[in-house]
């Protein structure tokens, strides 16, 4: 079961919120891939949140668009930042990145991130397969909000 970022942010408002504040934080992030040999592969790439899906732009011919492209599966963590301090915690986000061919659609995404080559770049949206979030709560737990497609956030706690 998967799910796009408009119905989890629909579902799940706060946690979606805190993932989009986290990733906005910084530029570039981490994506995990599967090589062809199923091995993983981690690069950095920019994210977006925008019309209700959470989009992927991708250098063309790059390894990670290669990747996806033979195997969807994929997570991206939100860049920690510099320090310890990871301000709104550690947010990973699992799924399956789409690619998107349809020129309507790409359009409606390079007039609003403006693309240095409109023409030459993978887009990929993402449906969600999980979404945890790993925080320090009341300076005394470590607590991790875990959702999946068609349940509730589930938060649990550890000293």
């Amino acid at each position: 079961m998967t799910d796009n970022w408009k119905a989890f942010a629909s579902a799940e408002p706060v946690l979606a919120r805190t993932a989009e504040e986290r990733f906005g934080q910084f530029t570039h992030h981490v994506l995990a891939t599967l090589r062809k040999d199923g091995s993983p592969r981690t690069s950095g790439l920019e994210v977006r949140f925008l019309n209700g899906e959470l989009w992927l732009g991708v250098m063309p011919g790059s390894l990670k668009a290669l990747d996806l492209r033979r195997d969807p599966r994929c997570t991206l963590q939100a860049n920690p930042g510099p320090g310890t301090g990871m301000g709104g915690g550690d947010v990973r986000i699992s799924g399956r990145a789409v690619e998107v061919r349809d020129p309507e659609t790409a359009k409606l995404y390079t007039d609003e991130v403006r693309p240095p080559d409109p023409s030459a770049f993978h887009l990929f949206r993402m449906e969600l397969t999980e979404i945890v979030r790993t925080f320090i709560e009341d300076e005394k737990y470590l607590a991790v909000q875990l959702w999946k497609p068609g349940r509730p956030v589930r938060t649990t706690r550890r000293t």
